[in-house]
């Protein structure tokens, strides 16, 4: 084995050309010999470092681990291989991965390797139930609610039998140009419902769509990243509970970071829920200041405050139903061992000053964390929201909430909920959430309790 991993790596060194004229640290290879040039090379740009520091034992046979930390060294000089040199470093890669993975190198260089581009995505399958909401009758009838086939007026239409039941499929390739760029590409179907009574080809049209679609430039000592194209905004930079906007946006971003804190701004345009569509699309321009801290159990904590400016076609005389000016928001996430606990409040100001500024608050209490890779973990939450009325166009969220609740339980609405997450195999998960104790802010007509679970595999 131990032939075959140097002679690759030694083909690779001719990256190293200034190491020619370096000294030989090894006693027992003589100058004459077949692997002299290539042992030297090697030793000198640290990719092996022989037994004793003295002896380098090139008639032992090597572990795969040890194969592997050559590998793991090789690849810190990616930059300076060329094409050929790159796809070999990266087919030793492939082959010693969960060597590399257990050595700690995944993280820090084998997902980011130069000129790979890896595939990843994931699947869900999903159910989704939700009783009829109440009859409005003695409050004032407007756009808020739902109307059904006989003009009667509910806060929200019931999800049940076939509509329950959706699957999603989402596809990324990641492609890593050199070691401060990164190209990510996406497309998605839509959540098809299995109610869906058209044929299998004429169901798909329209429901395949590029997600994900931008450049990331890693600038500054690593401390300043340009995100450009189209990505996922989080409104609240994904610490918070994104209750107005979670999904697909088109737009440049600008981020500082470091350990401690992280200052983002940002421009573009929403490209889900009405605000897409409203008019010719709702843009904002965004900024988000965040703080972390919290060390041993605290580890990971961070508190943050964000804002967004609005802009419509029309401006002031616009006729869509997107009607705010402004918005701020706060959070607070902090972690005990294994629990967290996070508060999110945000408040949205009218472009009409006759009508109320809505405000949301939104409280979160996890324990345990459910991941992906590690089987069996698992992890169970409470939340309670409470948002004013303000969020909705005929019965529909104007928004795309990164949220689990259907929009009916985003508007004029406190509500309580629960949910478990676990990992029932490697990269499957199932994950279930229920409301309860839900209620209307301003009314008696409530809408009806949300029961939801889902099947989701990553790969």
């Amino acid at each position: 084995m131990k032939t075959k991993v140097l002679a690759a790596l030694a083909a690779t060194m001719a990256v190293g050309a200034t190491c020619a004229f370096a000294a030989n640290p090894f006693v027992d290879v003589p100058s004459d010999s077949w692997a002299y040039k290539s042992v030297v090379e090697l030793a000198d740009a640290g990719i092996i470092q022989g037994v004793d520091g003295q002896y380098f034992q090139g008639n032992r046979n090597i572990t795969r681990y040890e194969a592997a930390e050559m590998v793991a060294k090789a690849m810190a000089h990616m930059d300076k291989a060329s094409v050929e040199q790159r796809a070999l470093i990266n087919k030793l890669a492939d082959e010693y991965a969960d060597e590399l993975n257990n050595l700690g190198v995944r993280v820090s260089a084998l997902e980011n390797r130069v000129g790979n581009v890896k595939l990843t995505g994931d699947a869900r399958i999903r159910y989704i139930h939700q009783s009829e909401g109440d009859k409005v009758t003695n409050e004032k009838i407007n756009s808020t609610y739902a109307t059904k086939a006989n003009g009667e007026k509910v806060v929200n239409g019931a999800t049940k039998n076939d509509n329950s039941w959706s699957y999603r499929v989402r596809v990324r390739a990641n492609a890593q140009v050199n070691d401060r760029t990164k190209v990510t590409y996406g497309i998605s179907t839509n959540s098809i419902s299995f109610a869906d009574n058209s044929t299998a080809s004429k169901s798909d049209n329209n429901n395949i769509y590029t997600d994900l679609a931008n450049v990331d430039y890693n600038f500054g000592g690593n401390n300043w990243d340009l995100l450009v194209g189209r990505y996922e905004y989080d409104m609240g930079n994904g610490h918070g509970y994104g209750f107005l906007y979670g999904d697909t946006f088109d737009g440049a971003q600008l981020q500082y970071h470091n350990d401690k804190f992280a200052a983002t701004a940002g421009y573009g345009k929403f490209k889900e829920g009405s605000m897409a569509t409203d008019t010719d699309g709702v843009k904002t321009g965004y900024g988000e200041l965040d703080g972390f801290f919290g060390g041993g159990r605290a580890a990971g904590s961070a508190v943050g405050v964000y804002y967004n400016d609005y802009t419509v076609a029309g401006g002031k005389n616009r006729t869509g139903s997107f009607d705010f000016d402004d918005s701020w928001g706060a959070y607070a996430s902090a972690n005990f061992g294994k629990w967290n606990a996070l508060a999110n409040y945000e408040k949205y100001n009218n472009t009409d000053s006759s009508k109320d500024d809505p405000e949301v608050w939104v409280g979160r209490l996890t324990y345990g964390a459910a991941n992906f890779a590690t089987p069996k973990s698992w992890d169970a939450w409470v939340e309670y929201l409470n948002a004013d009325d303000g969020f909705a166009d005929n019965g529909d969220f104007i928004g795309s909430t990164y949220g689990w609740r259907e929009g009916s339980l985003l508007n004029n609405v406190k509500s309580w909920g629960v949910g478990v997450d676990y990992t029932f195999a490697k990269n499957a998960q199932f994950q279930v959430m229920q409301s309860f104790a839900t209620s209307a802010k301003d009314g008696n007509a409530d809408p009806g309790e949300e029961t939801r679970a889902q099947f989701v595999f990553v790969f």
